[in-house]
């Protein structure tokens, strides 16, 4: 007979994604072990076993889920039929708001993908390329003559650099809310995206061809 799993068995294993995010985060993924991981989650080796084979698949489900909730959140707050530039700030804000307590996540997406196999980094980038598609089809909404031309993805992946980044400055109730950011954010790129200007976009179109 097959083993049944416990009522909790996903909540376990989300506390074990969660703490081992923060050991990967702190002390980087080569320094923990799976005897250290099971440390840090206050359960024996054992028991860890029970829930994940090795480390890889951890580093794996940390990733993967990550970028699953950013997509979720993301998705979620999209209102295609705003106009351009509220529904931007609307898929800011909630990118923003997905961040919220994923610091230690968000370092490992950074700094641990790649360690991933292909086969699992192909997997977990599907997801990145949608949220890059998603703000690329809303910055394109603001600033409608970038659309098709090569400007578009530097400009969407400034958009990125910004809110990627933030946690190494971002701190709560020091004057700027998330919202605020969000909004922040927004604004500097309609603003700057619409001020690259037509003619530049055209240029830039020609020479790509």
């Amino acid at each position: 007979m097959a083993r049944t799993r416990a009522s909790d068995y996903d909540d376990k294993r989300r506390a074990i994604l969660d703490r081992s995010a923060e050991l990967f985060a702190a002390h980087g993924y080569d320094r923990a072990s799976m005897s250290r991981i099971a440390e840090a989650c206050g359960v024996s080796k054992a028991n860890l076993y029970h829930y994940y084979r090795d480390k890889d698949e951890i580093l794996f489900d940390v990733i993967r889920r990550h970028l699953e909730e950013l997509l979720e959140a993301v998705e979620a707050a999209d209102r295609p039929g705003l106009p351009p530039e509220p529904r931007l700030r609307s898929l800011s804000e909630a990118l923003l708001e997905a961040y919220r307590d994923a610091d230690a996540q968000h370092k490992v997406q950074i700094n641990h993908l790649g360690l991933l196999s292909p086969e699992r980094q192909a997997e977990v980038k599907a997801s990145e390329r949608e949220l890059v598609r998603l703000f690329s089809e809303a910055i394109a909404g603001v600033a409608p003559h970038l659309a098709g031309t090569a400007l578009l993805k530097p400009v969407t992946m400034s958009f990125f650099g910004m809110v990627n980044w933030h946690y190494l400055w971002f701190k709560p109730g020091a004057g700027l809310t998330r919202a605020d950011y969000a909004d922040l954010v927004t604004r500097l790129i309609a603003e700057g995206a619409r001020g690259i200007g037509a003619e530049r976009a055209a240029q830039v179109r020609a020479v790509g061809g």
